[in-house]
């Protein structure tokens, strides 16, 4: 699962500049909400952020003396290769997962919960019987994940939801107050059988629907960045935080962020403990992934300011550092939160202000994409689901929910 709720909440605590280019984040942000809503129709939006930004930049500059430009915005004569499907609400949403090419369910904040049985053509909203009204609209339901029927739901504040009949009937699975750290993801893994993380790095397997946990991971995080201070990863020695956007490959290889972008860790089946690299740049990481979600195809890692970043396969990860290649992708510095690939070849990146890039390369030279060009809000999410004939989805704030056209 990729667990890019974490991206959505790094960036909203970490600042907006992740979002918008830095020196005119805050002017232009404003100015772009109150004139799209009047004008949203007569004018190109991502024409008017880049009149707003410079005009912004141009009284910044003048109030300090200084003249200067902002970064060249990404080509808008460019592909559109998405469209929007209308939801029966317009919260953000957090993931999505299909158990047949017809069947699948979306969560998103504020208890928002919809299921699709004719392919993502048409959704529907639906509620859980064990949760009245007014309960259920305070969770933030950030993972969903189904195999064979069997699914599950993971909310915030701490609940997790189990069906066995695709979604008809749902239970409530207690969880221990005293889990190390708060349950962050959790993936389908067959009859009965899921596996849980947690922002400590513990790594749970249930065999039995939920009612025994196995831990996996001998020793939280800081407990290990602690006993091994002198790691030579900067920012793990005396590390107190919590760790973010855990993803997982096919094979149950996971990767982490520390809370504050300045490391990150892997972790491999059959390890004790988790494995902290240096990010070898001093930009902080926003978000990080599997090159076509296998650990052995490599990484890919988005920095503050729009970069992205690739590294080669089969990296060594007993290393401290791993060596990343730039890739060219021209986001004018906005940040990029989530990055996809859908074949070998085909790599989509999303992110601030609901930009979307496109490489047909695999990764090293991206072109603008303007599906979502003119509607206001960011995207946290890209998936791809190559066991049903490689469907696509983008999800982001405001209920925006993209589908694939190609």
């Amino acid at each position: 699962m990729k667990v890019s709720v974490a991206a959505f909440f790094c960036l909203m605590a970490g600042s907006a500049n992740a979002f918008a280019p830095q020196s005119v984040q805050s002017r232009a942000t404003a100015a772009r909400t109150s004139l799209a809503a009047e004008n949203g129709s007569t004018e190109d939006r991502r024409s008017f952020v880049t009149k707003s930004a410079s005009v912004a930049a141009a009284g910044v500059a003048a109030a300090s003396g200084v003249m200067t430009g902002l970064p060249e915005m990404a080509d808008a004569a460019s592909s559109t290769m998405w469209a929007p499907v209308p939801l029966p609400f317009e919260d953000t949403l957090f993931d999505v997962d299909f158990d047949s090419p017809t069947h699948g369910y979306l969560v998103g904040a504020r208890g928002s919960f919809a299921e699709t049985n004719d392919g993502g053509k048409t959704w529907e909203a639906r509620s859980f019987s064990n949760l009245d009204a007014e309960e259920e609209v305070t969770y933030r339901f950030q993972v969903v994940s189904f195999k064979d029927g069997e699914g599950w739901v993971l909310g915030k504040p701490t609940l997790l939801l189990h069906t066995k009949d695709d979604g008809k009937s749902w239970e409530r699975i207690p969880l221990s107050p005293k889990l190390p750290g708060e349950p962050t993801s959790i993936v389908a893994l067959g009859p009965s059988k899921a596996e849980m993380t947690t922002s400590s790095g513990a790594v749970y397997v249930t065999e039995n629907a939920g009612r025994n946990w196995k831990a996996q991971v001998k020793e939280t995080i800081d407990a290990t960045l602690n006993r091994i201070s002198s790691s030579g990863v900067s920012g793990a020695s005396y590390f107190t935080g919590s760790i973010i956007n855990q993803v997982r490959d096919a094979q149950g290889n996971f990767l982490a962020v520390s809370s504050r972008g300045n490391f990150f860790l892997t972790w491999e089946p059959g390890q004790d403990f988790w494995i902290p690299h240096n990010r070898g740049t001093p930009r902080r990481i926003q978000n990080m992934g599997f090159v076509e979600g296998d650990i052995k195809k490599g990484l890919w890692m988005t920095l503050n300011g729009g970069k992205l970043f690739v590294s080669a396969p089969e990296p060594d990860l007993t290393t401290d550092a791993f060596e990343f290649v730039e890739a060219d992708i021209k986001t004018g510095g906005y940040g990029i939160t989530d990055v996809m690939w859908r074949t070998d070849k085909e790599v989509w990146a999303v992110g601030g202000s609901n930009t979307m890039y496109v490489s047909f390369d695999g990764g090293k030279k991206f072109s603008f994409d303007k599906s979502a060009n003119n509607i206001p809000g960011n995207l946290y999410n890209v998936k791809f689901f190559p066991e049903f004939g490689n469907m696509g989805w983008a999800l982001g704030s405001n209920g925006l929910l993209l589908r694939y056209v190609g």
